[in-house]
């Protein structure tokens, strides 16, 4: 079995730059004007996911909400700390206090949360 968690975004260039190049996930697919919407496919190594994001289809993304989160778990604070460090931009404040006890979370350009635990998580 496989997973692929889709995201739609009225930012895709921005997002799939922010995940492919600053998080680091492999860009496996792309497509265009399939039904009206336009995608990005990437590869979430070692896991056998996929994350999409779509754009399009007439409909615009809904606005994030605090608790819709990409959660990465790290077997090490040193990894964890390094893509902190490549993120570039200070943590923000998560909405429930369990990940501000145990991991680092920052804003992707949709403003969608994305929380580094630590190996305690």
């Amino acid at each position: 079995m496989r997973l692929r968690v889709a995201r739609h975004t009225d930012n895709l260039e921005a997002v799939v730059a922010f995940y492919r190049d600053v998080v680091g996930f492999p860009e496996v697919g792309r497509f265009a004007d399939h039904a009206g919407y336009d995608g990005v496919i990437l590869d979430v190594p070692g896991t056998q996911t996929h994350v999409e994001f779509t754009t399009g289809g007439g409909l615009d993304a809904a606005p994030p909400h605090p608790e819709n989160l990409l959660v990465l778990y790290f077997d090490d604070v040193t990894s964890r700390d390094a893509l902190a460090a490549r993120i570039g931009q200070e943590p923000v404040r998560p909405e429930n206090p369990y990940w501000e006890q145990h991991a680092l979370t920052f804003a992707d350009p949709d403003g969608c949360q994305l929380v580094l635990a630590g190996p305690d998580a």
